[in-house]
């Protein structure tokens, strides 16, 4: 097969496509008794490090990296890991396996890269709205890839599971608060969001992605994700207001000097939100001592909440 002028990720997906394509007939997916499709060989999660292209959602296919426990049986968790802004899932997936193992969890980290995906509006802001502003069909949305993941992940796995965890670091975090806000009906167990640089208040009068305003969320939703299990983990050193990766500007610096503040300030907001409407408050603040802005050192912090919740 010739891939002259394609993308190494492009060709990979190509290739990954057409061998699926040329599948022998008595490999392909069945049909199990009970009606729901079962993977190939060469598609189930086998233990260890794994890999493989998901295409079962309207936008374009993503890399997964993974990493399965030795036992997978129907009970075995599943926990969604959002990489930060360098894309570097592979590197995501390296620093949690160990966890993985340790807490008995399937782990897989979508790779959201940023030739598809350019900037933070089209991966940690949601890509609901196009550049020149138009709202985009809700299944192009990049908050729109998880669910069908999910589903995906225990037709591999053979895990049963109701309900997924779900982590974010840095522009993961971003990304996964977001999530919360704007997809409520998601079937996560709990989400956690450690060290978002900047977040979308629950304010439907201050514009997105600062606010809520001008994003496809009304009161209703509002409150439906002001009770949701959200944990905002906060590492206690994250606290440099120059680091080279938090967003400035008078609308992001408004939210307080560092992450660490802006993460208590984001949890306040919620807190005050939800008793203006008089619903019960679902989100948390969980802390991580000593931990600056480090997907490595927060993750040990995470998995245990995860491992307990995402059941």
């Amino acid at each position: 097969m010739k891939l002259e002028g394609m993308t190494t990720w492009a060709a990979a997906a190509m290739l990954g496509i057409a061998t699926l394509a040329m599948t022998p007939a008595g490999a392909a997916l069945a049909e199990a008794p009970s009606g729901t499709v079962v993977p190939s060989d060469s598609e189930r999660l086998a233990p260890g490090d794994g890999r493989f292209v998901f295409d079962g959602w309207s936008g374009p296919a993503l890399r997964v990296w993974t990493h399965a426990p030795e036992n997978v049986g129907p009970a075995t968790p599943i926990v969604i890991v959002m990489h930060g802004r360098g894309r570097d899932a592979d590197r995501y997936r390296d620093e949690w396996r160990d966890l993985a193992e340790q807490h008995g969890f399937i782990l897989a980290v979508p790779e959201f890269d940023a030739e598809r995906f350019p900037g933070a509006n089209a991966y940690n802001h949601g890509y609901f709205r196009d550049k020149q502003g138009a709202l985009r069909p809700r299944p192009l949305w990049s908050f729109s890839a998880i669910e069908p993941l999910f589903d995906d992940l225990k037709r591999r796995s053979g895990s049963q599971v109701e309900g997924y965890g779900l982590y974010g670091h840095s522009a993961g975090a971003q990304f996964v608060h977001r999530f919360v806000l704007l997809t409520p009906e998601a079937r996560y167990r709990v989400a956690i969001a450690a060290n978002a640089g900047s977040y979308a208040f629950p304010d439907l009068d201050q514009a997105y992605p600062f606010g809520l305003e001008g994003a496809p969320v009304d009161e209703a939703g509002l409150e439906a994700a002001l009770q949701k299990p959200l944990v905002l983990l906060l590492g206690t050193a994250d606290t440099d207001p120059a680091h080279p990766s938090l967003p400035h500007g008078q609308n992001a610096d408004a939210q307080g000097p560092h992450r660490l503040a802006r993460g208590q300030a984001f949890h306040a907001a919620g807190q005050a939100g939800a008793e203006r409407s008089g619903v019960k408050f679902g989100w948390r603040v969980a802390y991580a001592p000593g931990i600056a802005h480090d997907n490595g050192g927060m993750s040990g912090f995470a998995a245990p909440i995860l491992a307990g919740q995402a059941q």
